[in-house]
């Protein structure tokens, strides 16, 4: 199935599969997405200003091929009182 040029905001995608699906050119700016899982997806050439990632399994995870995890690891030892 594809979606082209068609707008649809303030739409609630509950309960649906979209395994293998490719984004292109997508405005999901101030969207909310919980209990959704990202295993092994490729996000590239993204804006990500002012996002929130909270109670998040980061393990895996990589931003420009550094460890996300290893990154909290490092601000943690930094900002140890």
């Amino acid at each position: 199935m594809e979606i082209i040029e068609k707008s649809i905001p303030s739409s609630k995608f509950d309960d649906v599969n979209l395994e293998g699906t490719t984004f292109n050119n997508i405005n999901l700016k101030n969207s909310i997405f919980t209990d959704i899982n990202f295993e092994n997806t490729k996000i590239s050439n993204v804006n990500m200003a002012n996002v929130e990632l909270s109670d998040c399994n980061l393990s895996g995870m990589t931003i420009e091929g550094i460890s996300v995890l290893e990154m909290i690891e490092a601000y943690n030892k930094l900002h140890q009182s």
